[in-house]
């Protein structure tokens, strides 16, 4: 098999394009329910897309930390504190992005914290997914490289065991609801209210709650370590080779063996998460340690079955070139896919609502209401095909980048 495992460009371009469909749909109030999150306890498709791209960051960790290793301390600290500050960054710029809005009339500034139209204060929001993934990859590289892989299963257990512990200590009465979730007064202390995600409701009223918050950090660094075991032992016991005894030739087939002990593990993990989940609920939002172990299991199993069918089967043709084009610029895409709909929404294109009075539309969302949600049917036909035209438009995107060898790394 090639060391360059086509496959993981693929996994990590199937996740990065279903993440589009997710965050882009025409409208929020038509979605068909699989493009939905999960409401609090429980897992659709849509709730895949984060641990899995968590978890081939570690995949991709795997290739690059023996040079690491074999460079040194110096050269480990100095290229990972780098990429993590840099993605930090990355995150905090959508977060602010497009740096001005509208305020009746006119174009302000977006000031670190201000009070918007309802009274209310509003500021910039810290953490997000890409800050989520900066200091996830930070802890998970630094346990990595000290601790080895066994180590690292340990620590990674531990971890996910004492996530488990502070939540039931942290509210012993009601430690995994939306109100009583202990992880919500840290974010609070630590980054003020205003710096909070804002889109909870909790009966009918908006609530700060930070899906992507501090303390429910911890589970998603062992996301990673899981990626970056299940790369090592897919690098290390992929390769077929032989064996000669006594003038006779045994032939060991290592991918195979490779694929079954990802199946046992696929398997043994989805398991293990669902029984944890009878005490600790699978749940997205607080991160929970049945929800990572679940997860990583569904990412073994989509990942040995794409390995199965492309590199040992060699079936791959027009829909893995699809995806490997965005698998190689996924941090890219992603920001792109932020960025762009948020300075748009700057253009301001007059319009009317379905009862006559006067409003604005982006020229995205005026794409949508003129022609996506013309289709025929329900109306999440129409919310379907607009996300389906992002996935497109963004695809022509990084496969023009692809064609000219153009990628950007960070």
């Amino acid at each position: 098999m090639n060391q360059r495992y086509y496959s993981l460009d693929v996994f990590r371009g199937a996740t990065v394009a279903l993440m589009i469909l997710v965050n882009n749909p025409g409208s929020w109030s038509h979605i068909y329910s699989p493009l939905e999150h999960a409401a609090w306890h429980g897992i659709t498709p849509t709730d895949l897309v984060f641990p899995f791209f968590l978890f081939a960051v570690g995949n991709a960790m795997a290739f690059v930390m023996p040079r690491f290793e074999a460079a040194g301390d110096g050269v480990f600290w100095r290229k990972v504190l780098k990429r993590t500050l840099l993605i930090f960054a990355i995150g905090l710029f959508l977060n602010w992005n497009p740096f001005v809005r509208w305020q009746g009339d006119d174009l302000v500034a977006k000031t670190w914290i201000w009070v918007n139209d309802k009274g209310e204060v509003v500021g910039i929001r810290i953490l997000g997914v890409l800050q989520r993934i900066a200091l996830s990859y930070l802890f998970a590289s630094i346990i990595v490289y000290y601790a080895k892989a066994k180590g690292a299963f340990v620590i990674g257990g531990i971890l996910l065991l004492v996530y488990w512990a502070l939540c039931v200590v942290g509210n012993p009465a009601d430690p995994y609801s939306l109100a009583g979730w202990f992880g919500t007064g840290i974010d609070k202390a630590i980054l003020g209210e205003p710096h909070l995600y804002d889109g909870e409701r909790l009966n009918g009223v908006p609530i700060a709650f930070d899906p992507e918050g501090l303390i429910h950090t911890i589970p998603s660094i062992v996301q990673v370590i899981f990626g970056y075991l299940v790369g090592d032992y897919i690098i290390k016991k992929g390769k077929t080779y032989n064996e000669s005894t006594d003038n006779s030739v045994k032939v060991f087939f290592g991918p195979y063996q490779m694929l079954t002990g990802l199946f046992v593990a696929a398997v043994a993990l989805l398991f293990t998460g669902y029984c944890w989940s009878l005490s600790f609920p699978v749940n997205k939002k607080i991160w929970t340690s049945s929800y990572v172990v679940a997860t990583t299991g569904m990412a073994i199993l989509v990942l040995a079955t794409l390995i199965y069918a492309i590199e040992i089967k060699g079936k791959k043709g027009w829909w893995s070139r699809f995806f490997d084009v965005f698998g190689k610029n996924p941090l890219f895409i992603f920001v792109l896919s932020g960025f762009l709909p948020r300075v748009l929404a700057l253009i301001r294109i007059p319009a009317l609502t379905p009862d006559g009075k006067p409003r604005f539309l982006s020229p995205f969302g005026w794409f949508y209401e003129n022609i996506c949600a013309k289709v025929p049917g329900a109306p999440e036909n129409g919310s379907l095909m607009y996300a389906i035209c992002m996935i497109l438009f963004y695809w022509a995107i990084v496969y023009w980048m692809d064609k000219r060898k153009i990628y950007i790394k960070v």
